[in-house]
């Protein structure tokens, strides 16, 4: 299979769907630079034909038809674009949100509340409680921000490195738009215009047991403030109730975890008693509620270099969220409905 032609980030064609003409049997490009500029009196390089549309308009099934194998012809040839991150947003919106979207709709049945709090354009930092024994909430709040956000923005989510040396689960989440949670690679994208999603408590959330369900865990040393305050963008608080249910997590087999090289090895009800049917989340009813955006933008650039202000700021979010998850979980009937 042709590989993918590379597009840099901050290129604005990243986002376009250009399909370049190239001679039968060539293969995309892989990290390529933009090419070079068109040379004075060379004629355009002709377009690549639309399919021609189906007589009469087509029913609805012929024209998924035709545009799943025109998908699968741009796959096959390379014809298709990721950024320098390895974000494939064609695949990500055709195949990887339409797989998520029955476990998003159907079983944990999610409801958004305040999605209109993400801003309309520009970056913004979405920051997030985490919990489920497997990171779950993550791809979750990503279908929540795509599928209902106004302006059809996509989130790009911030992950640790155990993400990226499992064979499989790495490439899927390069595709998916997931990056390295550096504060390098995350001013990037914010610079750049982009949500972006981070999860603070880390392994320390999702590998929690399930006596201290809700009870937020650390939020680092603000790393996620300062990078946020560097790039000038919003911060973003987000309460999600219902992932901390799917696993109820009743020990932990820390020496099994050693030997695998996992920060943790979970002991649920169903796992690993059952085998993989213990790995089937329980169908809890969830919510997401995005916050108040706390500005930044009237800080001045050396105030990320301020530790009291980094220190109250990443209070400020801790608690915002904190209170958003006391206040749903009031509120809420049920865990399963």
């Amino acid at each position: 299979m042709a590989d993918a032609k590379v597009i840099p980030f901050d290129d604005d064609r990243s986002r376009a769907r250009r399909r370049p003409a190239r001679a039968e049997g060539e293969a995309a490009a892989v990290r390529a630079l933009p090419g070079p500029q068109q040379a004075p009196g060379e004629p355009a390089p002709a377009a690549e034909p639309e399919p021609a549309p189906v007589a009469g308009g087509g029913s609805g099934w012929e024209r998924r038809l035709a545009g799943g194998l025109a998908f699968l012809r741009r796959r096959v040839t390379g014809e298709y674009e990721v950024d320098e991150f390895g974000y494939d947003e064609e695949l990500t919106d055709q195949v990887l949100m339409s797989l998520l979207r029955p476990l998003y709709e159907k079983y944990f049945r999610v409801e958004v509340k305040g999605v209109e709090n993400i801003p309309a354009e520009g970056g913004a930092l979405i920051v997030a409680n985490h919990s489920g024994t497997l990171p779950l909430d993550g791809l979750m709040m990503q279908v929540a921000v795509h599928d209902h956000h106004p302006a059809g923005r996509h989130l790009r989510l911030l992950a640790a490195d155990l993400v990226f040396v499992l064979p499989v689960v790495n490439e899927l989440a390069r595709k998916a738009g997931h990056t390295l949670a550096c504060a390098e690679d995350a001013e990037r994208l914010l610079r750049a215009g982009e949500i972006v999603g981070v999860m603070p408590e880390g392994f320390k959330g999702i590998g929690k047991p399930f006596g201290e369900r809700y009870k937020l865990q650390r939020f680092g040393r603000g790393g996620f403030v300062s990078t946020a305050l560097r790039a000038g963008v919003p911060i973003v608080p987000c309460s999600i109730v219902g992932a901390e249910e799917i696993y109820p997590m009743l020990g932990n087999a820390k020496t099994l975890a050693r030997v695998l090289g996992f920060p943790y090895f979970p002991l649920t009800p169903t796992f690993p008693w059952l085998g993989p049917l213990g790995a089937l989340p329980l169908p809890t009813k969830w919510t997401i509620q995005f916050g108040e955006p706390i500005p930044t933008d009237s800080y001045a650039p050396e105030a990320a270099e301020d530790p009291m202000l980094m220190f109250n700021l990443t209070d400020q979010v801790r608690e915002q969220i904190q209170h958003t998850l006391y206040k749903l979980l009031v509120q809420r009937r049920s865990v399963f409905f």
